[in-house]
């Protein structure tokens, strides 16, 4: 396994990481979690992410009975804060109050002293960057957090926030997480060179596309039973961003292409993420453990630059 930094910051995560979304905790057993968290860690896999929202804590219970099995110096754990966790006025958001408790329930159910990584899961504009910022700040001063970063923030918003944490004296945020795959290459445009400039690392989620790039979609045909795209629990994303035959076309696509060079269709979209020199690691979401020790391979797939011309004629930048 290789390890990269978080941007400019001495940190080292590993090349994938192992997410918990719509799986551990929810629509994986315990038993599944546990042994899909095992391969990870057996495969060299140090960083685990997960949020407080993930099935309303589940995730967070179900993964940290999971990692108690390893030394916590090994692991790069991370969380986030600002989803909906009641219906008090105070139960979402960014605010100092709403960061505070939340951080500290996480800590609870995961059973760990400190996370290595506390990130803002989406920004809040109901609440003065500054305010959030000094609340990782007095987290991390305390040695409940050791970082913290942003998901689906935008470059204007990261670099703001970068302002202001140098202004008032705060650290600074070391990663962003955002949605990359080859049907999303949104964040090539405006975030990744701003995370460049501004020495920040990039966790990015959804390699396979919520399953479309996989290839197992048939054109004109239901979803496979058993499959995301057919379970209303987990086919929101799917169903609204991807589920198009322009991309189901793309998909089977990128299945002859991968045929080609010996690797899945999984495998291939997964390597390609992992060669932007923007992303420091990519999060693997599965629901068993075939699935993942398959998609781990992913680590491995060096990518001919014959086929690297061919996925970038099907796949053009958005």
């Amino acid at each position: 396994m290789e390890y990269r930094k978080a941007g400019k910051w001495g940190v080292r995560l590993s090349r994938v990481g192992l997410g918990s979304f719509l799986t551990i905790g929810y629509k994986c057993d315990d038993r599944t979690s546990r042994e899909m968290v095992a391969l990870a860690y057996d495969r060299g896999v140090n960083f685990f992410d997960t949020a407080n929202i993930y099935n309303a804590g589940q995730a967070e219970i179900v993964l940290g009975r999971c990692l108690k099995d390893y030394p916590r110096s090994s692991l790069f754990v991370l969380s986030k804060v600002w989803g909906s966790m009641g219906a008090g006025p105070n139960d979402k958001g960014l605010s100092a109050k709403h960061i505070f408790e939340q951080c500290h329930a996480s800590l609870e159910r995961l059973g760990m002293d400190y996370l290595d990584l506390y990130m803002c899961h989406r920004p809040d504009p109901d609440t003065p960057v500054e305010e959030t910022i000094r609340a990782m700040e007095d987290l991390a001063r305390q040695g409940k957090i050791l970082y913290w970063g942003v998901s689906e923030w935008s470059a204007g918003q990261i670099v703001e926030a970068q302002r202001v944490a140098k202004e008032i004296g705060a650290r600074s945020m070391i990663l962003t997480q955002p949605r990359y795959n080859l049907l999303y290459r949104v964040p090539e445009k405006d975030l990744f060179p701003t995370t460049r400039t501004e020495g920040i690392g990039n966790v990015t989620y959804s390699p396979l596309a919520q399953g479309m790039l996989t290839g197992k979609y048939a054109l004109g045909k239901p979803a496979l039973e058993g499959s995301r795209a057919a379970d209303p629990d987990q086919n929101a994303v799917i169903k609204k961003m991807y589920w198009k035959e322009e991309y189901q076309r793309k998909s089977h696509g990128l299945v002859e292409i991968a045929n080609a060079i010996g690797v899945s269709a999984a495998q291939l979209a997964t390597a390609w993420c992992l060669g932007c020199p923007d992303v420091t690691s990519v999060i693997l979401g599965a629901r068993t453990v075939a699935q993942l020790k398959e998609n781990l391979k992913a680590v491995d797939v060096k990518i001919p630059k014959d086929v690297s011309e061919r996925m970038e004629e099907l796949f053009p930048a958005n």
